[in-house]
């Protein structure tokens, strides 16, 4: 899958809102074409941010996250919010996680402990994670009231 298919896929879902981060934003430069799905249907997320349930970074993040190695050309992350227990099921407890290999589910290199998984250069197999991430925003969401 590239990018604009999982953009276009998981921008199809009910209530999903899409932030690609653009160039010269207010965001820090790092973030600069960064994409983050959230589930927002009463389109509240200016006045009250929430987390993401899924995001694709396209590079390393100096000092902070480069153990995938996304300074390859084409390789980009898509990190998906999953939940502690279908992590477990996903990545065991393989304590020598291959972080660069890619089309391969692991836990996210930083926020595993959250319940978050990451596949660098996914195939067909992150359709199915990234519904049950959807869903599971769903089931987690408490409308906000617009300001």
């Amino acid at each position: 899958m590239t990018e604009n298919d999982i953009i276009q896929f998981v921008s199809g879902f009910p209530g999903v809102v899409t932030q690609t981060i653009e160039e010269n934003s207010d965001t820090p430069e790092v973030a600069w074409g960064d994409t983050f799905f959230f589930y927002d249907p009463e389109g509240t997320l200016e006045a009250h941010p929430r987390q993401p349930f899924a995001t694709i970074v396209i590079k390393d993040y100096p000092d902070w996250d480069t153990v995938s190695d996304l300074n390859r050309p084409g390789v980009f992350r898509l990190n998906i919010a999953i939940g502690r227990a279908a992590m477990e099921r996903l990545v065991g407890d393989d304590p020598d996680v291959d972080y660069t290999a890619e089309d391969r589910v692991v836990p996210h290199p930083k926020y595993a402990t959250q319940g978050w998984i990451a596949i660098v250069s996914p195939g067909e197999q992150a359709r199915p994670l990234l519904t049950e991430a959807h869903a599971r925003a769903v089931a987690r969401h408490r409308p906000r009231k617009a300001s």
